[in-house]
């Protein structure tokens, strides 16, 4: 069984449109041809039965003789006339017997019924024959007695042109109809090629990224309907995925920088073990500490790595949690480690729907921050809850040296590192992974100097929607 050739929308378009054009079609030609004949059949039946009707009365009311019925009228206005003026009526003169006495035009026959009706005695019995054929042409007849055996007179009709000229109509019906399919066929394919060209440009837009990579393809967005809407959606997440791959390239880039200090500085301190009984003690207990806290440096930095480049993907659920609670637990663990006072003030409400392990590591790469910049201070951290019209704000305060007017736009961006802080131990990546996580729960971090000197960093959120994204637009 060999497979069929896969059709195109525009071909499948174009056949449904004349599909659904024959079948309208058909319907209203066979439902008016239908209407057409049956009124000029009724209409037909319907002026010889009135003929019929008017001779009947006319024989009854009146004494009339076969001669009455003759042609011979000159005038035009006896019995007969009456008969003949409405649609062509043929009228035959029957006499006593059946025979003919004033033949029709064309002749009608006189069957047996007939002649029984020509020698009735009652005047208007009638005898009706709806299927006589004549020359070829089909006739509706009737016969009706004079009465008192005098004779009959026959009436026809005839109804073959009837059927002919409805055959004529049957048959310019159905041309009409193919006609009409015809032109919706032409029709539909114009209109399919008009709605499916972009739709086909919008493929070929698709082939070339799915074949060359290139996220730079021009991708048609033009028109309101459903067609530019998709191209408009596949046009943008052409963007989004160039900005992702500019993004893991960059972050593969800045990473490996990043990597070959820590890395460099452990082969030298590696290489130096090889003379480590050569060294004076305190010169080993330096070496010692230099390599554990660049392998503490490497692995921090490791796991920023990671946690970064995981983003919004983190597959932690979403729970209803309060800030002030989890900056209460990040407090905690800062005074454990760093040994500073690190108090927390919260105003307000400040539960939200988010992830809870991102919200914490993000307070907690606040606070370390904090604490490295201000590492010799006397002075608390602060970290401050508050409800806001824009969501929950939180915050965190230090007395350091605070921040130049140039770095405040740059700190949360990746690798970056102040000036004044090239000395200081760290990756860059800490206020990478906080703006992160505020930009997924529809938040945005800040930084700003504090008043009396320091810095206040932090950020606002506004939660996760139940789809995981965020609430509100930006």
């Amino acid at each position: 069984m060999t497979p069929q050739a896969p059709r195109s929308l525009r071909a499948k378009l174009a056949v449904s449109f004349a599909a659904v054009a024959a079948g309208v079609t058909a319907l209203v030609g066979f439902l008016s041809y239908d209407a057409a004949a049956r009124l000029v059949r009724v209409d037909q039946q319907a002026v010889f039965d009135a003929v019929v009707h008017d001779l009947r009365g006319q024989v009854r009311q009146q004494r009339l003789a076969p001669d009455d019925f003759t042609s011979g009228d000159g005038d035009h206005d006896g019995p007969r006339e009456d008969l003949t003026r409405p649609a062509g009526t043929v009228v035959q003169v029957l006499g006593p017997g059946g025979t003919v006495l004033d033949a029709g035009g064309p002749k009608l026959p006189v069957p047996a019924a007939a002649r029984g009706i020509a020698d009735a005695d009652t005047a208007g019995t009638a005898a009706e024959d709806d299927d006589v054929e004549i020359d070829d042409d089909a006739y509706r007849t009737a016969t009706v007695a004079l009465g008192d055996g005098r004779g009959a007179v026959q009436v026809a009709q005839e109804f073959s042109d009837t059927e002919d000229l409805l055959r004529e109509l049957q048959k310019r019906t159905v041309l009409f109809a193919a006609a009409v399919v015809v032109a919706a066929g032409l029709f539909g394919w114009w209109l399919a090629r008009r709605i499916t060209s972009r739709l086909v440009r919008l493929a070929q837009s698709a082939e070339v990224v799915a074949s060359t990579g290139r996220l730079d393809v021009a991708v048609p967005v033009a028109g309101r309907d459903e067609v530019g809407s998709l191209g408009r959606s596949f046009d943008r997440m052409l963007g989004r995925l160039a900005r992702s791959v500019e993004d893991q390239r960059r972050l593969v880039q800045d990473a490996g920088h990043e990597l070959r200090t820590p890395l460099t500085s452990l082969r030298t301190n590696i290489s130096l073990l090889r003379r480590i009984e050569e060294l004076p003690p305190a010169a080993r207990e330096e070496l010692v500490a230099d390599l554990a806290e660049e392998s503490r440096e490497l692995t921090d930095l490791v796991n920023e790595l990671v946690d970064l480049a995981a983003g919004k993907e983190d597959d932690e659920p979403v729970v209803a949690l309060a800030l002030a609670q989890t900056a209460e637990d990040v407090a905690t663990l800062a005074r454990r480690r760093t040994g500073r006072t690190i108090t927390v003030r919260a105003e307000g409400d400040t539960t939200i729907a988010g992830r809870p392990a991102q919200l914490q590591r993000a307070l907690t790469n606040l606070v370390d921050n904090a604490a490295k910049f201000d590492a010799g201070g006397t002075g608390p951290i602060e970290i401050a809850v508050t409800r806001s019209s824009g969501g929950v704000r939180v915050e965190v305060l230090d007395r350091g040296p605070g921040l130049d007017e140039g770095d405040m736009d740059r700190v949360f961006d990746r690798f970056y590192r102040a000036p004044s802080a090239r000395s200081l131990p760290g990756s860059g990546l800490g206020l990478s992974i906080v703006r992160e996580v505020a930009a997924g729960h529809d938040g945005v971090p800040f930084a700003a100097r504090r008043a009396g000197g320091g810095a206040v960093i932090g950020f606002t959120v506004r939660g996760v929607g139940g789809d995981g994204t965020g609430r509100g637009g930006r």
